[in-house]
């Protein structure tokens, strides 16, 4: 019985010192006394154990020029396989951490090194500067062959990673909610989820976690929805809500099946390159509406950034920031209002020149989807443009070019 009491004190005594290390190792997000909270979301950096300069760069110059409480990787933090990279590292023509047998197979160690010393380098500004941050797992970052659990693992042994599974879900996803604490007490004042959409999307046990907690949070802020945002890699569909039909020769239109839509500039901002079909609401949005979810952004898709506010939740897409896939870069940064929530700004950074040319910068992004032209024969000469513009895509994508 004494001893048993010994253990029980003991495994005692490391909690408590476990919960006052935390408490002062500044991993715990607060809003600051003029009651600000900076997000910086980085996505799909998406690189090797040979990371790109401007990768590196990029990730140095945001930080720098943001100051942020909190960094977001939302997903594929690392490349699984791809030759497309020459000029953008040490090592030319071969962009990814995987390393295969000579029948194709992954080779589960020489990966995992690989894996640990991509991400050595990728959060090496947030472990040197003491900056706290949080991954959303990618699809690219399950190609590698590893597990959920070993991702963890390699998260884990990062000081200022606040990544942690708190789900359970069915399928061992890396779900979870950061709070973000009131200036003044240690009351949550806001909350953050982060979710791992694996290879395809959200699964139905994830969404039973989500409203589980996100009703919890409710009665802890005296019934009221706790005001929170969302970051996971792949984006829903409703994404799509943010478009609108237009015709072929009406600027910003691009085509999606028979139909041509561009961004609707009443409700959106932002650039994109491709669009998605308007009318989907998914399972994950309703619950968002129910948990107090005012936000959400994505990444995946690596050339869109914008943003658009549809049925009372802004939804976004967010640059990715790997050099071996086409530009525009970039970073999205949002600063939360303690005491107007619903009030944050939202902006967007787009990362131009370069390390090797030394003029390498992140410069404010101006949300203008698409042109609007002023005179009848400005507009005449522009619809003749979008129109053989978009035959011409119609028909590359018919011939896959």
């Amino acid at each position: 019985m004494k001893k048993l009491f010994s253990v029980f004190l003991a495994l005692s005594l490391v909690v408590c010192l476990s919960v006052t290390a935390y408490a002062g190792d500044g991993k715990t997000l607060r809003f600051n006394e003029q009651g600000k909270f900076t997000i910086l979301q980085i996505s799909d950096p998406q690189d090797d154990s040979y990371p790109s300069h401007d990768m590196l760069n990029l990730i140095s110059l945001a930080i720098e020029q943001t100051d942020p409480d909190l960094v977001v990787f939302s997903g594929d933090i690392v490349e699984d396989t791809r030759i497309a990279d020459a000029g953008t590292d040490d090592e030319d023509w071969r962009e990814g951490v995987c390393v295969y047998d000579n029948k194709g197979n992954i080779l589960h160690d020489e990966t995992l090194e690989n894996v640990r010393s991509a991400c050595d380098a990728i959060f090496f500004e947030n472990e040197s500067k003491g900056i706290p941050f949080a991954v959303a797992i990618g699809n690219n970052d399950y190609k590698t062959g590893l597990t959920s659990t070993e991702w963890l693992v390699i998260l884990d042994g990062y000081d200022m990673s606040l990544t942690f599974d708190e789900s359970g879900d069915e399928g061992g996803r890396v779900d979870f909610c950061l709070d973000v604490l009131s200036s003044e007490t240690d009351d949550t004042a806001f909350a953050l989820w982060l979710m791992d959409t694996g290879t395809g999307g959200i699964t139905s046990s994830q969404l039973d976690w989500f409203t589980s907690k996100s009703d919890g949070l409710k009665a802890e802020n005296g019934g009221e929805s706790m005001p929170s945002m969302l970051f996971q890699h792949i984006p829903v569909d409703d994404i799509g809500n943010l478009f609108e039909r237009c015709h072929i020769w009406d600027p910003g239109a691009k085509a999606k099946g028979l139909f041509f839509y561009r961004l609707n500039k009443n409700i959106a901002n932002g650039y994109y390159t491709s669009v998605k079909k308007p009318g989907t609401t998914t399972p994950e949005f309703k619950a968002w509406k129910n948990g107090g979810v005012i936000a959400a952004f994505f990444g995946h898709l690596h050339t869109e950034g914008y943003s658009g506010t549809w049925d009372g939740i802004e939804l976004g897409l967010t640059y990715g920031s790997q050099f071996a896939k086409n530009a525009p870069y970039g970073i999205r940064v949002i600063t939360l209002d303690e005491d107007d929530p619903g009030n944050y700004i939202n902006e967007q950074y787009v990362y131009e020149g370069s390390v090797k040319n030394g003029n390498a910068e992140l410069v404010k992004q101006i949300d203008e989807p698409y042109p609007v032209y002023n005179g009848f024969f400005e507009t005449l000469f522009a619809n003749i443009r979008n129109t053989f513009v978009n035959i011409a895509e119609i028909i590359a994508g018919w011939f896959n070019f």
